[in-house]
């Protein structure tokens, strides 16, 4: 093993000795592949070699090389084409998927299976991890395209955005709507602004959105400390720009977006220096880019509380047309199917007129899901079983429902079990419009109802959550719940983008390409 690069081996444990690993060449390559024991242990290996890339077969130890990385998607590959035969074309495609896998940002869900924090590529991750979701809808796809291009397969695929679709939905990878917002998102990427770039999480979910083409991410904040955070990740930024408002750079469109600014609010509290200076913050910058339609959309609110991230977007961006009062909701996907609940951040207390108001926000986001809302309007009090102000005011939000649109799927007031319970709601109360019906929205009738029911079902239900999805904005600027995993970041980047395909009607991929600060992407 003198002066070698590399050492492969699938034999015996222990017939490689530290003084062989330390006379190969600078930077070796150790792949010990015996099992259970490999040709040479992982300490003794790394104690002599602090240069070596090293793989075994264990999973114990960094980069298991595990023949399930492989075989399952080759033959899924292969048998859903028809392929006559395996052949080398196909098997290199396999190990480039997989090579190019290694290179993206890791799921949580990777992460919290291997007890890890923030696994990147580098000495210790070189190869995907065998509970990696992506390996099915990664290599499978790429056999099969190598199998059509080799010329022995006895089926076409035409359309392979449907066929990834087909295969995650086979195994319940991920939940259908999370897909379908995916697919939607990935037709047509928006420029989307994250304000607190300067943070490790936002960093990685930025980097999955632009790697996964689900949105061309725009960093605010100190180039320095973002990029030095990316390097300390091993997350490769140098396609996304990076806007820091405080630097001499911005100081003209700064000066731009502050008039523009004062010309809003000058009347509103804010003088012309005030207005000026205040664009200095990350929040306000972004909402203004958004404004001007420098960008498309904007992520907020990892480290700020609700009111403090949200009132930038209202300053500047303000609510929709025939918008009174926005609201927030949250998307809870759980084993009955996708759940809406509103309001779960703004509203204290609305009255029947406002809250009227609210669930026709709400039943227009969720036809946005391409979903028909069946609406449950909650009460302690079941059709009138109380006549507390509380529940004639969400019978009367009811009534003024039915009254704006009839054929609009909506009853209430009644309590949160009977929405679910289909048997008790027919026994007692067959008048009711939801009747054999599956309720997949909750309105509730006060901010506390709504918040507490939320993170009950969240924590204890073990429902995923997207939100809070803010309703009644002009332009799309959604607010992230404090302290967001990087998961939910990318779920709402995918809401954030797809909010902005029905509010912005520009060609994006165009105006990217024109844009002096983007870098066009060069895959090696």
């Amino acid at each position: 093993m003198k002066d070698a690069d590399c050492f492969l081996g699938l034999s015996v444990g222990n017939v490689v000795t530290p003084e062989m690993v330390k006379s190969m060449a600078k930077n070796p390559i150790v792949f010990a592949m015996a099992n259970p024991d490999p040709e040479i242990t992982y300490e003794d290996a790394v104690k002599v070699r602090k240069d070596l890339i090293m793989a075994t077969g264990r999973s114990d130890y960094p980069n298991q090389v595990n023949n399930v990385l492989g075989f399952p998607y080759i033959f899924r590959g292969a048998l859903d084409v028809r392929a006559t035969q395996i052949n080398e074309a196909m098997k290199l495609a396999a190990v480039r998927a997989l090579a190019e896998l290694a290179r993206t940002a890791v799921p949580d869900i990777v992460n919290m299976a291997y007890n890890q924090t923030n696994m990147s590529y580098g000495t210790e991750y070189i190869i995907p991890k065998p509970l990696d979701p992506r390996l099915l809808s990664t290599i499978a796809p790429a056999v099969a395209k190598a199998a059509i291009e080799s010329g022995v397969a006895q089926k076409q695929i035409t359309n392979w955005d449907g066929y990834v679709l087909e295969l995650n939905k086979r195994l319940g990878l991920d939940n259908q709507l999370i897909r379908v917002i995916g697919n939607k998102a990935r037709k047509d990427p928006k420029r989307l602004v994250f304000a607190e770039a300067d943070n490790l999480k936002i960093i990685k979910a930025a980097s999955i959105v632009y790697d996964e083409g689900i949105a061309y991410p725009i960093l605010l904040g100190d180039p320095i400390k973002i990029n030095r955070i990316a390097e300390q990740n091993n997350i490769d930024l140098a396609d996304i720009p990076v806007i820091d408002p405080r630097s001499d750079e911005m100081e003209s469109k700064r000066e731009f977006y502050g008039q523009l600014f004062f010309n809003k609010r000058q009347r509103k509290g804010f003088n012309h220096y005030e207005s000026m200076k205040i664009m200095k913050d990350r929040n306000h910058f972004g909402c203004m880019m958004v404004e001007t339609g420098e960008a498309d959309a904007m992520l907020s609110g990892l480290t700020k509380n609700y009111a403090e991230a949200i009132r930038p977007a209202l300053q500047i961006i303000g609510t929709d047309e025939g918008v009174k009062k926005i609201a927030g909701m949250y998307l809870l996907l759980t084993k009955k199917g996708p759940i809406f609940l509103a309001d779960t951040t703004v509203n204290f207390s609305p009255s029947a007129e406002e809250l009227a108001d609210i669930t026709m926000m709400v039943a227009k986001e969720v036809r946005n899901f391409n979903l028909t809302p069946r609406i449950a309007m909650l009460s302690y009090s079941n059709f009138g079983s109380s006549d507390s102000p509380e529940a004639r005011l969400v019978a009367q939000a009811t009534k003024i429902l039915k009254q704006r649109n009839p054929s609009l799927i909506v009853d209430g007031e009644m309590q949160g079990s009977l929405a679910f319970n289909k048997e008790i709601l027919k026994d007692n109360y067959p008048f009711s419009e939801l009747v054999d019906e599956d309720v997949n929205v909750l309105m509730f009738p006060n901010l506390t109802a709504g918040n507490v029911t939320y993170n009950l079902l969240k924590e204890i239900g073990g429902a995923d959550a997207i939100g809070p999805i803010l309703l009644g904005m002009k332009k799309p600027v959604h607010v992230l719940q404090l302290g967001s995993t990087v998961r939910s970041i990318i779920n709402m980047a995918m809401v954030a983008v797809v909010d902005a395909q029905l509010k912005c009607r520009t060609d994006t991929r165009e105006e990217v390409q024109r844009s002096s600060w983007w870098k066009r992407r060069k895959k090696a």
